[in-house]
């Protein structure tokens, strides 16, 4: 429902504004960038994980078990600042709105670092010089500096697609032979229908 998006949007908006504002005194942009990259970390572990994940999500797991657990998991292996910002937003509940908190986080350095995140998607993996490339022209493109995310999706047979926040420009063949092929089912029959009266009349 649009009014508990809305609201669950401003929530994580506190919070990552929270963060930000913490790791920028503590250590200006360069921590700032260090916090932004351990969190991804943790959102990638999730993603991968499904234990991980569920672990986070679980509303049956209380915020003191939970507590202990994080401590175990990640005490000395990311920041202390970022291990606290875990154990604030599990106290509040917030911790399953994890991934949430990290996109307004992100969204906030792009706003103040002129910054774009964007995700890439290939038939074959990217070599480090045609990612550097697409990096380049990207920044030209989009006037910012991008930070680039590299995926595989061997479906596509070829060509790229790009997602820039929620906005997915696809320029995979995939695609266009699928819209060809939508165009043919649409509207060719009819223009080969067509095609055959007018040769038939000429003769």
């Amino acid at each position: 429902m649009p009014l508990q998006a809305t609201q669950t949007d401003a929530v994580a908006r506190m919070y990552a504004r929270s963060l930000y504002e913490l790791a920028d005194a503590k250590g200006g942009r360069a921590k700032v960038e260090e916090i932004a990259s351990e969190l991804e970390e943790i959102l990638e572990i999730a993603r991968s994980n499904g234990a991980f994940s569920e672990f986070l999500a679980s509303r049956s797991l209380s915020a003191t078990a939970r507590e202990g657990s994080l401590g175990r998991i990640f005490k000395g292996r990311v920041t202390d600042l970022t291990l606290n910002f875990l154990l604030v937003l599990n106290e509040k509940g917030r911790i399953g709105s994890l991934a949430t908190i990290v996109a307004a986080f992100d969204s906030i350095l792009q706003d103040k670092f002129g910054r774009v995140e964007v995700d890439v998607y290939t038939a074959s993996p990217l070599s480090p010089d045609a990612a550097a490339g697409l990096r380049t022209r990207l920044g030209k493109t989009l006037g910012k500096e991008v930070v680039l995310h590299p995926y595989t999706e061997p479906a596509m047979i070829g060509g790229v697609k790009f997602r820039i926040g929620d906005q997915l420009v696809d320029g995979s063949v995939a695609t266009r032979l699928r819209q060809v092929q939508e165009r043919i089912g649409s509207s060719g029959a009819a223009e080969i229908r067509a095609r055959i009266s007018r040769i038939i009349e000429g003769e």
